[in-house]
C-alpha cells in the first residue's frame, strides 16, 4: 500500500504541486483569481509553452537550444515586417515558420553533422540572429502593426487566439510524441544514442527533424509574442530560452535525456507561470524574481539528477542480489 502511494505521489507530484501552488496564489492575493488576471496569464503562458515544447523534444534527445529567444525576435520581427508589406496574415505566418526552420536547420547541421555541442552551436545562433534582428530593423521598433495584433491580442468567443493556437499545437506535439515512430525515438537517443541506432534509429534524422520542429514552434512564438507587444522588438524575448529550459525541466523533463511529457511541460510551464504572475500581484522585485526563477532550474536539475541517480543505484543492488 505505502509503495502505492510512494509510486502515486512521484507520478503526480508535479500536478499536485501545481494544485498547491493555484490554491496558494489565490489566498496570497485577491487579485489572483479575477477573470482579466486569469486571461492575461493565459495570454503570456502560450509563448512559453511553444518555447517549452521545442526545449522538450531537444532535451529528451539529449540537446537543447540556447538561440530561443533571439531566433524568436528575428521571426517576429521579419513577420512584422513582411505583414506590413504585403497586409496578409498568411505570408506573415509562413515568413515567421520558414526563418525559425532555417535557424534550426543550421542548428541541426552542426550539432548532427558536425558534433559541435548544441551548446556551443545554439550559443553562435542565439548571437548571431540578434545581430541580424538588430541589421534589419536598424536597431528600431517596428511599430503600426494593424490587424497583425490580433494573432496575440483577438479572441475567439471568450478564448484568446493565442489560447486557441497552443491547444492546436499541443494536440500535434502530445500526437507526435506518444503515436509516432519519431517520438519513440527520441526517447530511444535520449537513453542512448548508440543502442538507438544499433537499433535502426536514424539518430542524425531525428536531430534534424527536432530542431525543425522547434524552429516552427519559435516562429508562432514570435509572431504571438509582437502581437502581443503591438510592436515588432528586435531586443525583445532576450533570455526567453532560459524560461523555456526552466518549464521543461520543472515538468519532469530530464535534462540527461530520454525521459519527458507534454502534459508535465504544459504543467512546469503553468508552474513558472503563476509564480511570476503572483510575485508581480505581491510587488516583488524584478530582480529578485530572476534569483528565484534561477534557483528553481538550479534545484529541478539537482533533483532530477539525485532521484535519477538513486534508481541506477537500486537496479544495480538489485541485479547483483539476482545473480547472487
Amino acid at each position: 500500500m505505502k509503495t502505492n502511494l510512494t509510486h502515486y505521489l512521484q507520478k503526480y507530484s508535479i500536478y499536485i504541486v501545481l494544485a498547491v501552488l493555484f490554491i496558494a496564489c489565490s489566498l496570497i492575493s485577491p487579485y489572483f483569481l479575477q477573470s482579466n488576471n486569469l486571461i492575461n496569464v493565459s495570454r503570456q503562458l502560450c509563448v512559453g509553452i511553444l518555447i517549452a515544447y521545442g526545449e522538450m523534444l531537444l532535451i529528451i534527445s539529449g540537446f537543447l537550444d540556447l538561440s530561443v529567444g533571439s531566433v524568436l525576435a528575428l521571426a517576429g520581427v521579419f513577420s512584422v515586417s513582411a505583414y506590413q508589406k504585403t497586409q496578409s496574415m498568411l505570408v506573415a505566418v509562413l515568413v515567421a515558420v520558414l526563418v525559425g526552420m532555417f535557424c534550426n536547420l543550421i542548428n541541426g547541421f552542426f550539432v548532427a553533422q558536425c558534433n559541435v555541442p548544441a551548446f556551443i552551436a545554439t550559443l553562435g545562433m542565439q548571437m548571431a540572429a540578434r545581430g541580424v534582428a538588430l541589421y534589419y530593423t536598424n536597431g528600431q521598433n517596428i511599430l503600426q502593426l494593424g490587424n497583425f495584433v490580433k494573432i496575440g491580442q483577438g479572441t475567439v468567443g471568450p478564448i484568446p487566439v493565442p489560447v486557441l493556437i497552443v491547444i492546436g499545437i499541443t494536440v500535434l506535439i502530445w500526437y507526435l510524441m506518444n503515436h509516432t515512430k519519431y517520438g519513440r525515438g527520441l526517447y530511444a537517443i535520449g537513453g542512448s544514442r548508440s543502442a538507438a541506432e544499433a537499433s535502426g534509429i536514424n539518430a542524425k534524422r531525428s536531430i534534424y527533424a527536432s530542431y525543425l520542429i522547434n524552429g516552427i514552434l519559435v516562429g508562432f512564438a514570435g509572431m504571438i509574442f509582437m502581437a502581443r507587444n503591438n510592436a515588432g522588438l528586435p531586443n525583445g524575448a532576450i533570455g526567453y530560452e532560459m524560461t523555456g529550459l526552466t518549464a521543461a525541466i520543472v515538468g519532469g523533463t530530464s535534462f540527461t535525456g530520454g525521459i519527458g511529457t507534454v502534459s508535465g511541460t504544459v504543467a512546469g510551464a503553468f508552474i513558472i507561470g503563476f509564480l511570476e504572475n503572483v510575485m508581480n500581484l505581491t510587488g516583488v522585485n524584478s530582480y529578485i524574481q530572476q534569483v528565484i526563477e534561477g534557483s528553481i532550474i538550479v534545484l529541478a536539475v539537482a533533483y532530477d539528477v539525485v532521484s535519477k541517480s538513486k534508481k541506477s543505484q537500486k537496479v544495480i543492488i538489485v541485479k547483483e542480489t539476482k545473480e547472487k
